[in-house]
């Protein structure tokens, strides 16, 4: 089983997602279908293991 993670870690995960988010949404010529569904999918990706560190810690 592994450890909760640190709140530190959290920040950094979440706050290195958003980055990456904006990245995205900034260079693309447009918002369309795929590029949400992509978000969406690294959304759950990213906060599904947080909700769940958060939960156990």
């Amino acid at each position: 089983m592994r450890r909760p993670l640190s709140k530190f870690q959290i920040v950094c995960i979440v706050l290195l997602w958003a980055a990456l988010c904006y990245i995205v949404l900034v260079s693309a010529e447009r918002i369309d279908g795929p590029i949400l569904l992509t978000l969406a999918i690294s959304a759950a990706l990213v906060f599904i293991p947080v909700i769940k560190s958060i939960k156990r810690g």
